[in-house]
């Protein structure tokens, strides 16, 4: 008999659709500063964003990272994000 795996669903921190976690940019707080999470496995406290670059842009303008993450946030962590949706990955196209 095989197992079923039960699809893992994170809120995006700005539009709070319910998605599937595979979908969704990680942004995580370690050791006091933000990063982006591309294997979605790094330890710490994370928040989830849809990747697309007009969301991005409301996340930084409503400061949602900072919110989630509960630390202050520079503005650099919305530049890299942009740039990696803009540059075109193909992250979400795994399923």
């Amino acid at each position: 008999m095989s197992k079923i795996r039960e699809i893992q669903v994170r809120k995006c921190v700005v539009t709070h659709e319910r998605l599937p976690k595979s979908k969704l940019l990680r942004v995580v707080r370690v050791d006091g500063i933000a990063v982006i999470d591309s294997s979605g496995v790094r330890g710490g406290r994370g928040a989830y964003i849809i990747p697309d670059i007009e969301i991005i842009k409301k996340a930084k303008k409503k400061n949602s990272f900072a919110r989630a993450l509960r630390m202050k946030i520079d503005g650099e962590i919305y530049d890299e994000l942009i740039a990696l949706v803009d540059d075109g990955n193909d992250f979400c196209k795994n399923e």
